[in-house]
Formats: C-alpha cells, structure tokens, sequence
C-alpha cells in the first residue's frame, strides 16, 4: 500500500496546540489542512474535498454536530465526518448519530491509534458499496 495515495485529512477544532499537535502526528500518513473555526467549513470541504474530516464538537458559535449537517451538502460523496472530542463516549455516539456523522473519536486517542483509527475510516470510505 505504499503507492496508494495520501489521505487528505481536515483537522477543524478551535484550539491551535491541539491542532498543532494532530498536525504533526498525522502529516507522516496523510495531508492534512487545518482550520481553527466551525464557521467557512462548508466552503472548505467544497474546495479542498478532503477524504477524512476530524471535527471537535464543542466551537462558541456553531456547534460541530450542526456543522457536519451543513458541510455534508458540500462534500465529495467520499468525505468521511468524524467527530472529535474530550465529551464521554455515550454523549459522542448520541451526536454522531444524530447528525449524520460517519463515526467518532474521542480526544484521547492520540498518536499511532489515531492514525490507525482514521486510517480504518478511510479504508471504510473507499471499500464501501456506493
């Protein structure tokens, strides 16, 4: 699988040492963008049709459950909407489900699980029956 292309992956969560730190994990295994605000999502997955989008949850104005909603019009039929957040599993679940999103992750899964898990919902997104 080495020649297999990278995974595009959007990183969007307000907290800029947080989104440094995904960054850095992350750029080894795929390309990834950053954006610090809920808000120009939509405009963003349109123009840059990531395969993976990693969405915290709790933004001041737009919630990251309202903005997997309004992003998926957007969005390449591929893009995957993952939420990503330090809330309990159950409350993640409950807003993953509700929202459309495709899964979810909690913030403490970092490093090499991270890439692992995103690297499953990638394989998920290509593999799945269209």
């Amino acid at each position: 699988m080495a020649d297999a292309p990278k995974a595009l992956v959007l990183v969007v969560d307000d907290d800029p040492d947080l989104l440094e730190l995904v960054r850095r994990t992350l750029a080894p295994h795929f390309e990834v963008q950053t954006h610090r605000s809920a808000l120009g999502v939509s405009n963003l997955v349109r123009n840059v049709e990531p395969d993976l989008v990693l969405l915290d949850v709790n933004f001041p104005a737009l919630k990251g459950d309202q903005v997997v909603s309004l992003a998926r019009r957007y969005a390449p039929q591929h893009t995957k909407f993952i939420l990503y957040s330090a809330s309990d599993e159950a409350r993640l679940r409950s807003l993953a489900r509700a929202s459309g999103a495709d899964g979810y992750l909690s913030k403490s899964v970092q490093g090499a699980e991270l890439i692992q898990k995103l690297t499953a919902f990638r394989e998920q997104s290509r593999s799945a029956p269209s």
